[in-house]
């Protein structure tokens, strides 16, 4: 404001000299005196800005404490300025009065020439004292604002510090709640191998009486109340000394199980049940040949000396509350893979001897297994079960309704899985810190319990299905009469299936009549005869009259190309470049594996010609080298024994009276089927075992998971270490004879390999056409 006074000083001299000029003019006219009078006016003019600008910086000495010094400092080089001003001005008016008075020309001055020059110069001096004033003043501005900022800054730090303080606080306040007081009459038992049972008793400290069911069973509040239900009711922490959980009473297993003769029992519990329509339908067509071949079994081996199991069979997919009408869908060409295996299952379950608890629905568990609305376990099930056969949407239902209580039945779950799961994903904690997320992973279940539809993986265990290749007499006969013809059946009832096939479809119509069995005609070729969704009689018709059945890439691995060779069909498998997987393939993403499909049909790819063909559907030459091979050999109906149903009823019963999962000793198979191969570096278990003819068996990975035991089969380990930080042990370190074992038993794997490791695998041999079980299995 000082410098916008000092420049409205100057500006207004030079009109006040302007005046002087006229007043010089008009000297001839006006009288000496009124000249004078003019004088003393103008110098009042000129000293009134000056009293305006001290004024001001008066005014200015009453800023804030904080700003007072630079303030005044400010304030009185400006004051200084101005008085400087002043002596200027009023040494010029002097001048100028002086002017007036003589009769000499004002411009012929010199003195008046160098005020003019002073004055200017001083206008430019005070433009730049002006624009100076503005960048302090924003200078002045921007560290205010800075200062506001700063402090703004150190109160939330301040804030942010005492939150930091209340929260280590409260941490050392929860740890020190956090200590489990041993009480004088229950000493706390050792904890090694329940590492939940620490976390259990807390939260039973603070939860006990939500719920009066705790109460009934005898929870007081007291540390040992905890520790006996959450040993003996529930399975999460040790059993106190002294004290010896009464065993379950299994009535029911006392009774012998006879292979039976009839289906009547089942086909009475399966009536009207709508989620087991097709099923039963499987079932009553294929009735004659299960019985025959529980006939055919028993005369081969002998099944007695065994107990009737109870057995709870839960299908999670047929459920409701799955949503997923697999069920409804079946008759309308939907798909039918995992309704085939749990017919058969259930089919072998029945044959055998069993007695089954078939469920399909929430309501159906809860009165199993009599679980009530509490937070407890139950008292009593309907049947204490032996086993339980589920799928994995199943074990989630089963974990709902029975809650933390599942754990007692996790040993005896076997979960149908058609794709399998590897043991990576199957580990929760593993799963998790390596981001190997699956809506189907994480159940932290032994790899073994996995049931699966193929032998790909020998890390689970290869349940299988039956393929429906016999049929009755009447149906037979039929079939003998019927001729083949120089036709081909394509593998795909859904229109999308053909999509992008049309090329390859038409090299085969050059050789063969094209026939499909496909929902919606109007989207395939119209040199194809198609039948629409047929009953399976029909299509075992259809395969009995073709000479080849023709993948189209998808799906995959379903039991349809099993059938066609069955049927004396030849199966033209397309190979898959590069391998699909769950990393480069929408099917397979989610599932909890990344074994590489190589082609449609990997098993049917080991059969190998002259049953199945492999071809390359881009390849015109590949293709026609296939169909004329075919055509000119006749080819015999085939079907590998582990698919017929007394292979499948030979499978589920060793599985049933061998395979022990919940005794921590290895008891099956037998460790004289162990063969120890050292793979070589960056090679898998199943690969090696592969080469040498054999299979990985992973049953026998904790008895290779030892110094001793590696030193009888000539591995001998100068240096071991035990760790969790990888999948491929046990294995061994060439350059320094240094075995690495596995300290978590859920780590075992037959498929995964390391580039700078020697895998040490355990292998087996198998029975021909029959891969789930060894030669000294039976």
């Amino acid at each position: 404001m000082t410098f916008n006074l000092l420049y409205f000083l100057i500006t207004y001299t030079q009109s006040n000299l302007q005046l002087l000029l006229i007043m010089r003019k008009l000297k001839q006219i006006l009288k000496k005196p009124v000249c004078v009078l003019l004088a003393i006016c103008l110098l009042w003019g000129l000293t009134l800005p000056y009293f305006i600008l001290t004024k001001v910086d008066q005014r200015s000495i009453g800023v804030a404490a904080d700003n007072r010094q630079r303030e005044n400092r400010k304030v009185w080089l400006e004051t200084s300025k101005a008085q400087d001003v002043m002596k200027i001005f009023v040494q010029f008016v002097d001048d100028l009065l002086n002017a007036v008075e003589t009769d000499n020309d004002v411009s012929a001055s010199p003195r008046f020439k160098g005020y003019k020059e002073d004055i200017k110069a001083l206008q430019e001096k005070m433009e730049a004292e002006k624009v100076k004033g503005q960048m302090k003043d924003e200078m002045i501005k921007e560290l205010r604002a800075d200062k506001v900022q700063l402090r703004q800054e150190v109160t939330r730090l301040e804030e942010l510090l005492k939150l930091q303080l209340q929260k280590e606080e409260k941490k050392e306040k929860v740890e020190s709640e956090d200590e489990i007081l041993e009480d004088k009459n229950c000493p706390l038992p050792p904890l090694d191998g329940f590492p939940e049972c620490k976390g259990k008793i807390k939260w039973m400290k603070d939860m006990w009486q939500t719920d009066p069911c705790y109460s009934s069973y005898g929870v007081n509040g007291s540390l040992c109340s905890f520790l006996i239900y959450l040993s003996e009711a529930e399975s999460w922490c040790p059993v106190l000394p002294g004290r010896v959980v009464p065993p379950v009473i299994e009535e029911d297993v006392l009774e012998d199980a006879a292979v039976r003769g009839h289906f009547e029992g089942l086909h009475q519990f399966l009536h009207n049940k709508t989620e087991f329509r097709w099923i039963q339908q499987r079932i009553k067509s294929m009735e004659e040949i299960w019985l025959e071949a529980g006939r055919s079994l028993s005369t081969k081996y002998n099944l007695g000396d065994r107990k009737a199991k109870q057995v709870l069979v839960h299908p999670g997919v047929l459920t409701k509350e799955a949503g997923l009408k697999i069920a409804e869908n079946a008759f309308s060409g939907g798909p039918l893979g995992e309704l085939v295996q749990w017919s058969d299952l259930i089919s072998s379950l029945h044959v055998l001897g069993h007695h089954l608890h078939l469920s399909a629905s929430l309501p159906s568990l809860n009165k199993f297994f009599g679980t009530q609305t509490g937070g407890c376990p139950s008292r009593h099930s309907l049947v204490e079960p032996n086993l339980i056969y589920t799928d994995i949407i199943g074990l989630r239902q089963i974990q709902k309704v029975l809650k933390t209580s599942w754990i007692k039945y996790k040993c005896i779950i076997r979960v149908l899985d058609s794709f399998g799961t590897e043991p990576d994903f199957n580990h929760a904690d593993w799963a998790n810190k390596f981001n190997l997320k699956s809506p189907f992973g994480g159940l932290s279940l032994t790899p073994m319990q996995f049931y699966t539809m193929f032998p790909h993986t020998p890390d689970n265990t290869f349940l299988g299905f039956v393929v429906q290749h016999q049929l009755s007499l009447e149906e037979n006969e039929k079939l003998k009469s019927i001729q083949r013809k120089n036709q081909a059946l394509i593998y795909g009832k859904s229109a999308t299936f053909w999509k992008g096939k049309k090329s390859y479809l038409d090299v085969i119509h050059k050789y063969l009549d094209i026939h499909g069995t496909v929902d919606n005609g109007t989207l395939i070729p119209n040199y194809v005869t198609n039948h629409g969704i047929i009953k399976g009689t029909e299509v075992q018709t259809l395969l009995r009259q073709s000479k080849v059945f023709v993948g189209l890439s998808f799906p995959y691995e379903g039991p349809a190309p099993l059938e066609a060779l069955a049927n004396g069909c030849a199966f033209l498998n397309p190979r898959l470049k590069p391998p699909h997987s769950s990393l480069n393939t929408e099917f397979f993403k989610g599932k909890p594996t990344i074994r590489e499909v190589t082609s449609q049909h990997p098993y049917a790819e080991e059969i190998g010609e002259p049953y199945v063909w492999m071809v390359d559907m881009d390849n015109q030459t590949d293709v026609e080298r296939a169909i004329t091979a075919i055509l000119n050999r006749t080819i015999q109906p085939y079907l590998p024994y582990e698919f017929t149903c007394e292979g499948m009823l030979q499978r589920v019963n060793v599985l049933i009276e061998k395979q022990d999962l919940c005794s921590p000793a290895m008891s099956w198979p037998p460790l004289s089927a162990l063969q120890v191969v050292k793979a070589e570096a960056g090679t898998s278990c199943k690969q090696a075992c592969r080469r040498a003819g054999l299979i990985c068996e992973p049953a026998f990975f904790p008895y290779l998971n030892n110094a001793n035991n590696l030193a009888s089969h000539n591995i001998a380990c100068q240096t071991s270490e035990f760790s969790d930080g990888h999948l491929v042990f046990p294995a061994y370190d060439s350059t320094r004879e240094h075995c690495l074992f596995q300290s978590d038993s859920l780590l075992y794997s037959c498929v995964r390999s390391e580039h700078s490791l020697n895998r040490i695998c355990p292998c087996r041999d198998y029975i021909k056409d029959q891969v789930a079980l060894c030669k000294a299995c039976l």
